[in-house]
């Protein structure tokens, strides 16, 4: 006897073979998968404890607008107020704004400048005395000098920097050109003086007071209305700079245009603009690393508090409702109650909160072992099981770390819906349980959400516990699940005062985690893939009449096709009738013959009153030709991919029955005895209520389509008849159907082939 028959925790015997050869099997098959086993599941458990959020599940459940139900609470000691976190990134985004960006004045700037004007300066008054020459060559009337004197000038042009637009040249030119012709011919005017000197003065002049005030290589929108803080590295120095005083680049050529326009000419304005244009840059360089530093260390300096509760003090009376300043006092008590305890103290409460998960989902374990043998015995069923719940409580852990985001996000129902699916509503409805126990107690032991998951996921379970269309997936369930939600918080909304902003809010987490139902079609389909597993949302896809193997059928073989719908049809009641999986037999029962697409005219619903090709046979060749059906019906369905549940249909329908017919002609050619067993299906036998009630409807189907003028009460014979001889040739030895179930099996055939095959009443003057 075991650890947990000792303690009453044994799985219940099944009857008096239960004990033998098939629980020792099923023990053998459990230790030698023991440690698979135990390794899903020690993975499992391990993920709860390294993904635990510890120090971060929410202690307290309670919300701003909540009524206080607990006695009157005073501060046990002085506590400090915590600020939100709204609060403290308000705090840091003023700071980020109103920190003076560090600028350092660039070394020897003035010295750089003035360089670059001595050589523009230098270069345009050779390009100057070309054209003079060039010109004086001209008037005295010698061309080829003339030409010469052109080309050098047209060179040095070319050479020098590209500052001077055409109208610049052609100002300096003219000008300069004028002057010293007139100087040379002696007609210059006594005080006229060359274009260029009045630039270069005005433009020295206000460089100086560009530099002065300050010139940024940064765009001015980036330093805000603060100002800046110059430091100088060589004097090691720093000065405030105010926003209006300094300029960017393109704030600097508008300055110098207006300052140009009011001391010089146009023409001579135009000139100065390029020239400053062309030799200006920043004298203050941004240094980011130094702001950055100066920002993060008033980061640094910011206060978490805000003040403090002195001991005594209350906070809260019973009855109130909770502001969001008393919210915020209650959270600030938490922290400061759980600083004050020591790191054993940190992790005996952590350790507690694991010990309470993991008992949860013992229980839930407990319920497999006991009560759903075949999915915790099974490694890859229970590693599904642990997979859907680990999706499911991992969202949970990333939201109960995130401050921001509701409980209600967590989409409870897909996991008991995805188990529902691929097993039955019961595990739906025990997990549903368990993860709300789960997920409530994660956030803070919230009976409201526990309350209002159960029944959310419930309806879930109920609503998907028989699929009929994928419309349940996209539209019925969502919306029972929303409605769910939506009454019981609603109900707990109107027993508190002013609640109704966080309700809206966790309706809209809701509604988004409603949403994510409609990705349970996919996962089920990816689960069937990985773990081989044939769900209703399969067979509602097989259980089509558009499916390429029963378009076959019915073009290959039209009356086995008719056959196997009006099987399908008895099938399906029947199994509805005993509580067996309905949608399942009828699947099963549109597939099991279409190995009969191979060779069609040898099967009588096939032949339309022609000669019957089994006349050309011998008994023994038409019964291999009979047999074959099956072998080729498994080879279609393994090239069509159906799922090995519906294959066995395919294998079973038939059993080891006897072809009697084959087998009485054998007799009566034959002088020697005939070898029965030579007459027989392959099998194996039906194993299951579906595969039994399929081939009882075969047999009881095709015996009603040969029946001449069916009455009720040779259809009733009939299928007494049948479902008899079925159970006395043993063919039901393997399956789980009892005296009872056969019973009903046989009223509802009976009842279904009396509304096909009944006669019609004649009435007078009626042919």
């Amino acid at each position: 006897m075991g650890t947990l028959e000792k303690i009453g925790l044994g799985r219940k015997m099944r009857g008096a073979g239960y004990m033998g050869d098939k629980r020792k099997e099923e023990a053998f098959n459990v230790r030698r998968n023991g440690i698979v086993k135990a390794a899903i599941l020690f993975v499992f458990f391990l993920g709860l404890i390294v993904f635990y959020p510890g120090g971060l599940f929410h202690e307290m459940t309670y919300k701003a607008g909540d009524t206080w139900r607990n006695d009157d609470l005073i501060a046990p000691f002085t506590f400090a107020l915590l600020k939100s976190q709204a609060e403290t990134q308000a705090e840091i985004a003023d700071i980020t704004a109103n920190t003076s960006p560090i600028f350092h004045q660039k070394p020897n700037i003035d010295d750089t400048i003035q360089i670059r004007l001595d050589s523009l300066f230098a270069q345009t008054e050779r390009v100057l005395k070309l054209h003079v020459q060039y010109r004086m060559s001209h008037f005295a009337g010698n061309s080829s000098l003339a030409l010469s004197d052109s080309l050098r000038y047209m060179q040095e042009r070319a050479a020098a920097p590209p500052v001077f637009d055409d109208r610049s040249w052609s100002i300096l030119t003219a000008q300069y050109s004028a002057l010293r012709i007139a100087e040379i011919t002696r007609n210059r005017v006594h005080n006229e003086r060359f274009i260029g000197v009045d630039v270069r003065i005005r433009t020295e002049f206000l460089i100086s007071e560009l530099f002065s005030d300050g010139i940024i290589d940064t765009p001015k929108s980036n330093v805000g209305a603060v100002g800046i803080l110059i430091r100088n590295p060589v004097d090691r120095t720093q000065r405030n700079a105010v926003a209006s005083q300094i300029r960017d680049l393109p704030e600097v050529r508008d300055y110098a245009q207006y300052r140009f326009s009011r001391t010089l000419s146009e023409d001579a304005a135009h000139v100065a603009q390029q020239v400053l244009t062309a030799v200006i840059e920043p004298n203050l360089i941004y240094n980011q690393d130094e702001t950055r530093a100066k920002i993060d260390e008033a980061v640094q300096a910011v206060s978490p508090t805000k003040g403090a509760v002195p001991v005594g003090e209350l906070i809260i009376r019973k009855g109130d409702v909770i502001s969001i300043s008393t919210l915020n006092a209650l959270e600030s008590l938490a922290a400061a109650r759980q600083e004050k305890n020591e790191t054993v103290d940190d992790w005996r409460r952590i350790i507690g909160k694991l010990l309470i998960i993991i008992a949860i989902f013992i229980t839930y374990l407990l319920y497999l072992y006991l009560y759903r043998n075949p999915i915790f015995d099974s490694n890859s069923m229970l590693l599904l099981v642990l997979i859907a719940f680990s999706m499911t409580i991992g969202l949970a852990f990333f939201i109960a770390r995130a401050d921001a985001l509701s409980l209600y996000l967590v989409p409870i129902a897909i996991a008991p819906i995805i188990l529902t699916i691929i097993f039955d509503s019961r595990v739906g409805l025990m997990t549903t349980t368990t993860l709300a126990l789960m997920v409530g107690f994660i956030h803070g032991s919230d009976y409201e959400y526990v309350l209002a998951s159960i029944t959310a996921g419930s309806m879930a379970v109920f609503s998907v516990r028989d699929v009929k269309n994928r419309s349940q997936f996209f539209l019925t369930t969502p919306g029972l699940v929303f409605g769910s939600y939506f009454l019981v918080t609603l109900g707990f909304t109107l027993l508190k005062a002013d609640a109704w902003d966080s309700w809206m809010s966790d309706m809209i987490s809701v509604a988004a985690s409603v949403v994510l139902i409609w990705l349970t079609y996919p996962i089920i389909l990816l689960f069937e893939k990985i773990f081989k597993v044939t769900t209703d949302v399969s067979l509602l896809e097989l259980n089509d009449n558009n499916h390429p193997l029963l378009k076959l059928l019915m073009t290959e073989a039209p009356g086995t096709f008719q056959h196997s719908l009006q099987v399908a049809n008895l099938s399906e009641a029947a199994a509805s009738a005993i509580g067996a999986n309905s949608l399942l037999c009828r699947v099963g029962a549109l597939y099991h013959d279409i190995g009969k697409t191979d060779r069609p005219e040898y099967f009588v619903e096939n032949q339309m009153g022609g000669a019957n090709e089994h006349d050309k046979l011998k008994p023994r060749m038409s019964v291999l030709v009979i047999k074959n059906h099956v072998a080729q019906g498994i080879k279609l369905a393994e090239e069509h991919g159906l799922p090995d549940i519906v294959s066995d249909f395919i294998r079973t329908h038939h059993g080891t029955s006897v072809i009697r017919f084959f087998f009485e002609r054998a007799k009566d050619q034959s002088d020697t005895d005939v070898n029965e067993e030579d007459f027989k299906y392959d099998g194996p036998l039906p194993h299951s209520k579906e595969t039994g009630i399929l081939l009882l409807a075969d047999c009881v189907e095709a015996s009603a389509r040969a029946m001449s003028e069916p009455t009720y009460t040779k259809l009733e014979n009939l299928v007494n008849k049948m479902v008899d001889e079925r159970l006395a040739e043993g063919q039901l030895n393997n399956c789980p159907l009892t005296f009872q179930d056969l019973r009903i099996i046989k009223d509802t055939f009976r009842n279904i082939l009396v509304g096909v095959y009944h006669q019609r009443i004649k009435y007078p003057g009626n042919a």
